[in-house]
């Protein structure tokens, strides 16, 4: 392997665990809200503003992302709570009004941070690369997918082995029945949209050394976000952490190996899928 692929296939990884810690917020309000969350990618863009703000008044870096992501998660619960809910079951009305979000955040980011694009360096304790043999794998690159990893287990137990996710699964699958039981299902799909929200903020802090932050950043992440949940299958956390690898692979290899086809490259595998199997890889039939 060359040095030019190897280095490719490094970044892919990386992009693929910052993808995931995007896409699976994106997966599970979708998935079990049926939310088509269109200022998901804001959240990303405005977590990571938040967050780079945080470390220049001299934040831990951890400490950082965790404030973006709960910053994130506060104004999603709020927009959920004041607004989402008053617009249940109707799909213009709420893809209406998240992409007016998606413009206001960008509009408030553009006032309060300027159109110049920052560069967060990587934290002092993470810099420097393993090298093993002729291999040379940066460390804050390797950290980044250790993370999304941790995260998809936690939030696979979350889901499948607690409590409060088997009270999730009742309330999507039948939320009148839920609710006849005593489960309180608004207060659960509140907590789904800031769990969500938050993943995105935090991916947004921790993708910043890697991707920088930009005016655009965040309609460069969305259509990311949504190639992932089509293709993985949505509502499906290992749909979107296989879809987070694929994808982070075909952006970086065809950028690099086909920039005039770079486009075609990642739409293609989405068009498949919702052609040949419109459920997606992991997705279940009906959901």
């Amino acid at each position: 392997m060359s040095s030019l692929h190897l280095t490719l296939a490094v970044n892919s990884v990386a992009m693929g665990g910052l993808l995931f810690l995007l896409s699976s917020g994106f997966s599970l309000i979708f998935g079990l809200m049926r939310i088509p969350n269109l200022m998901h990618g804001s959240f990303f863009m405005l977590g990571a503003y938040i967050g780079f703000s945080m470390i220049g008044k001299g934040m831990w870096f951890w400490a950082a992302a965790i404030g973006g992501g709960i910053a994130m998660a506060l104004l999603g619960g709020l927009i959920e709570r004041l607004l989402l809910r008053r617009l249940a079951g109707q799909t213009l009305p709420q893809v209406l009004l998240t992409l007016g979000f998606s413009f206001m955040i960008a509009d408030i980011c553009l006032m309060i941070w300027t159109g110049d694009p920052f560069q967060p360096p990587t934290p002092a304790h993470l810099r420097g690369a393993w090298i093993v043999g002729d291999m040379v794998f940066p460390i804050y690159r390797l950290v980044m997918v250790l993370v999304a990893v941790v995260i998809a287990a936690l939030l696979w137990l979350l889901v499948d082995k607690t409590r409060i996710g088997a009270m999730i699964r009742a309330g999507v699958d039948d939320p009148e029945i839920a609710r006849a039981v005593g489960i309180k299902v608004s207060q659960l799909f509140t907590l789904i949209f800031c769990l969500g929200a938050g993943l995105a903020g935090f991916a947004g802090v921790i993708g910043a050394p890697f991707l920088s932050i930009y005016p655009g950043l965040d309609a460069e992440m969305l259509p990311l976000a949504l190639i992932i949940v089509i293709l993985g299958g949505s509502g499906s956390l290992l749909g979107a952490f296989v879809g987070s690898f694929i994808i982070g692979f075909l952006f970086n290899f065809g950028q690099a190996m086909f920039p005039n086809l770079a486009y075609v490259i990642l739409f293609l595998p989405m068009v498949l899928i919702l052609v040949l199997r419109p459920q997606g890889l992991f997705g279940k039939l009906g959901s």
